[in-house]
């Protein structure tokens, strides 16, 4: 079988997950070119594997890449996923799919144009609790869902942002502590209970980080179509990163996640799901290691030609409810789906020629 050629665009500090997948894939992949802006962390990244190297995407002409990943500021997502597909390339982003919704459907329509495959990373989906706790909330043995939460409270200090020309901005980031980190969070519980939503009603603020303009505080009351309320709690200025807390009560019993280690408690019986031991080299925990089966399930949807399992559509999904809650805060009412998406110069205000802008 002739293996894919791979490239990654963006040698910053989500790269470190792929250098410690790609050797693990070298099966059905070869790592070829490793592009960014910094020449110096390109090479870097290229050494390991005798790969090229390059400061721009005219640099991977001529490699006969198979498949371009980004890791890129957010804003960049959209206009180098649609470039690489209109080269003939398979893209998978790092999230968000984008930093607005209209972003989103112009990767989707380049995506069909192209024939090419388009995915996005939400690697926390191919964690063995999450997988476990959609199953069996899929097979009714907590009975009915009423109600689910999630809790994120870390540390994002102003070293954080320092010396970043994207990091806490809203042109370039697309928002704080909602778009960058409760992400994940937001999209395991959709994913889990495997319902869309119908209304959202929330808020976001900027509590304690003086130098920057996006929220570092936000909470949303979300009510899914299987009648099911999602109660949400993210802030990035606590003095630590405390680990996730994400759990659903029905009305049979309750499950969840703390961090990646899964529970379930029904008839009074308390019991754990283990993550998988697999370490993702020196990346922060809570990264968790998914990015490898996650690439290689993306690499192997190429390989036999089946359906992207996270797909730009998915993407798009968690997206909108991150950009729901933005607008129900900038509106202050509840927001029902689907809406018209905004772009934002701060908490309160819309940009420039936006609907309703403040």
């Amino acid at each position: 079988m002739k293996k894919l050629r791979i490239a990654l665009i963006g040698c910053g500090r989500i790269s470190a997950c792929y250098a410690n997948a790609f050797p693990k894939l070298s099966d059905i992949a070869e790592f070829v070119c490793a592009i960014d802006t910094d020449i110096e962390k390109a090479r870097a990244f290229a050494a390991p594997f005798g790969a090229a190297y390059g400061t721009g995407f005219e640099d991977l002409q001529e490699k006969g890449i198979d498949v371009v990943h980004l890791c890129l500021p957010h804003y960049l997502h959209a206009p180098m996923a649609v470039r690489a597909l209109q080269a003939g390339m398979h893209v998978l982003t790092e999230k968000p799919v984008a930093i607005t919704l209209q972003d989103a459907d112009l990767m989707k329509a380049a995506e069909a144009a192209s024939g090419k495959k388009l995915g996005v990373i939400f690697q926390t989906r191919y964690e063995k609790g999450v997988q476990q706790l959609r199953q069996m909330i899929g097979e009714g043995r907590f009975g009915r869902i009423l109600s689910a939460r999630s809790y994120l409270t870390w540390s994002r200090p102003y070293s954080y942002y320092e010396g970043s020309d994207w990091k806490g901005t809203w042109d370039k980031e697309g928002g704080g502590v909602l778009i960058d980190q409760a992400i994940h969070s937001i999209d395991r519980i959709r994913y889990i209970l495997d319902s869309d939503v119908e209304w959202i009603d929330g808020s976001v603020h900027n509590h304690y980080h003086d130098k920057i303009f996006v929220e570092d505080t936000a909470e949303a009351a979300i009510r899914f179509k299987n009648g099911c309320i999602y109660s949400l709690y993210a802030c990035n200025s606590y003095a630590a990163d405390a680990p996730i807390y994400l759990e659903f009560q029905g009305e049979k019993g309750r499950c969840g996640l703390k961090q990646d280690t899964g529970f379930y408690e029904t008839d009074g019986v308390y019991q754990e799901i283990l993550p998988t031991a697999d370490a993702n080299g020196s990346t922060p925990a809570y990264w968790g290691s998914g990015h490898l089966s996650q690439i290689r399930d993306f690499y192997l949807s190429i390989i036999n030609d089946e359906p992207v399992r996270v797909d730009v559509t998915e993407g798009r999904k968690t997206l909108e409810i991150v950009k729901g809650i933005y607008l129900s805060s900038l509106q202050g009412k509840r927001i029902y789906l689907p809406f018209e998406d905004r772009m934002y110069i701060g908490v309160d205000k819309a940009a420039p020629g936006c609907p309703d802008a403040c």
